[in-house]
């Protein structure tokens, strides 16, 4: 067998394989489908400094090949989480990653020295680019400028490894990776959902409480691959693929395009233990192309 262990930062995950924020809850609500250790990693879902009851019902819509949400970062706060959730997570032996979001910088900041205080927390994901919030979230990502600004504030409270979630909706996503690796992000993820809406014919009415929303799925991997080998060719620190990944082949690609690990988000909802099966198709493609470690694989694309 292959080694797939790999390094993100100081962060090191026995495999490359992660889930993405708001689709696996606090990895315990899955724990009767799979063995959440045999993960490399875990993004809980995302956490804010106040209570957010999150955007009215309808919150979710099927598309072709995958699903809009403004479900609106719903969650109970940063205090709810490290006196209730926390507790539950240092059962985990897998790397616990804490999605950290906000309508403000100070609010941003605020969560973030919390988490640092948080042995079993090893890293942050800055979600600076959720679209379906009215305020914050996507603000902060789709300008240089801002995106510094709130990566510099957190980093200047956050010891550990930070990791800066990127919206693909944005003229030069390469551009907003260099401003937040300039001022202290460890590692990058990509991408966020990308902004959409449905309409219902027969009412003529969006499906959608909030009109927009973003879409996952299967239908945004060709972005998502483009966005991230993109990215991976202009920026030093690590890549995270995030973006329809379903199968082990869809998180191989990722691998070749550049990403040092994945995150597999939409497809959790269908198959529960789909992360698994990723894993092992990752080791069987290991072996078959004669690698004896993924990192041989990372950023191996042929384009001759």
């Amino acid at each position: 067998m292959a080694q797939l262990n790999v390094t993100i930062d100081r962060l090191s995950l026995t495999n490359p394989v992660m889930t993405a924020s708001g689709t696996f809850g606090y990895g315990f609500e899955f724990d009767d489908f799979i063995d959440v250790n045999a993960l490399g990693g875990i993004v809980v879902k995302a956490t804010t400094e106040e209570h957010r009851e999150g955007n009215k019902y309808p919150r979710m819509a099927e598309t072709s090949h995958g699903m809009l949400n403004t479900v609106g970062l719903q969650n109970k706060g940063i205090a709810y989480f490290r006196n209730a959730i926390y507790p539950a997570l240092k059962k985990y032996t897998t790397k616990v990653i804490a999605n950290v979001s906000g309508s403000k910088i100070d609010s941003y900041v605020a969560v973030a020295e919390i988490m640092n205080e948080l042995d079993h927390i090893s890293a942050i994901e800055l979600n600076i680019s959720c679209p379906n919030v009215k305020e914050g979230g996507m603000a902060f990502g789709t300008r240089c400028s801002s995106a510094a600004e709130v990566t510099k504030a957190v980093r200047k409270v956050y010891a550990k490894t930070l990791i800066v979630k990127l919206s693909p909706n944005v003229t030069t996503i390469e551009d907003i990776a260099l401003a937040v690796e300039d001022s202290g992000a460890d590692a990058v993820s990509l991408i966020n959902t990308l902004l959409g809406m449905a309409i219902d014919v027969n009412s003529r009415k969006p499906k959608l409480s909030t009109i927009t929303g973003g879409l996952s799925g299967p239908a945004i991997k060709p972005v998502a691959l483009r966005m991230v080998w993109q990215v991976a060719r202009t920026v030093k620190i690590p890549v995270i693929g995030i973006g329809g990944i379903a199968s082990a082949s869809d998180a191989i690609e990722f691998l070749l395009a550049g990403a040092s690990a994945v995150q597999v988000g939409t497809a959790n909802f269908i198959n529960p233990g789909i992360t698994i099966e990723i894993i092992e198709g990752i080791n069987q493609y290991l072996d078959i192309q004669g690698f004896t470690s993924v990192n041989d694989c990372i950023g191996a694309l042929i384009t001759e």
